[in-house]
């Protein structure tokens, strides 16, 4: 309801096309059902609509999450010497597809995709260091989906859903050891 509210606020549907879909919305009885409703509106983020947001590891690493940020619709990881971890568990994401880019160069690159989400990794060379995709094909309705591109290296990239340490994190319970 809140995809229809921002469309009509937007432009991108008419106030009493607003109407009839949340109509619509609130007599579905289906995550498929919902998913229709806002399937077919125009998109305002692409991934030209933001700058690429470019993650290098450098010496001492760099990453992008686990706390909340705004996902533009392309991000480019150079692994470096010191690696880069590209965590997407904590966001929001309204666009259909989130291009990244991944080189792993020495030390690699490793993204973290909540359950749900899935991957498109066919567009990526594995390089010496390989690619290591540990997701499901399991995408629910209205999730984007991350189209992976880019180059192994010598580190490798690796694309997986969050591990136990992460999940204990994401639902508030502390973590020992």
């Amino acid at each position: 309801m809140d995809q229809l509210r921002d469309a009509a606020a937007e432009g991108r549907i008419d106030f009493d096309e607003l109407d009839t879909r949340l109509e619509q919305a609130l007599t579905a009885r289906t995550h498929g059902e919902l998913a229709a409703l806002t399937a077919d509106l125009p998109r305002v983020d692409s991934p030209a609509s933001r700058p690429p947001l470019v993650l290098k590891g450098g010496m001492y690493g760099a990453s992008r999450g686990p706390a909340r940020w705004e996902v533009p619709g392309h991000v480019i990881a150079h692994g470096g010497v010191g690696g880069v971890k590209v965590d997407f568990t904590r966001v929001e994401c309204r666009l259909a597809e989130v291009a990244v880019e991944a080189y792993g160069e020495t030390s690699g690159v490793t993204i973290v995709i909540p359950d749900g989400w899935a991957a498109d990794t066919s567009g990526i060379d594995p390089g010496v260091g390989g690619l290591k995709d540990e997701t499901t094909d399991a995408r629910l309705p209205g999730t984007p989906l991350i189209r992976l591109t880019g180059a192994g290296g010598a580190g490798g990239v690796v694309i997986r859903h969050p591990n136990r340490r992460e999940r204990r994190k994401l639902d508030g319970n502390p973590v020992r050891g």
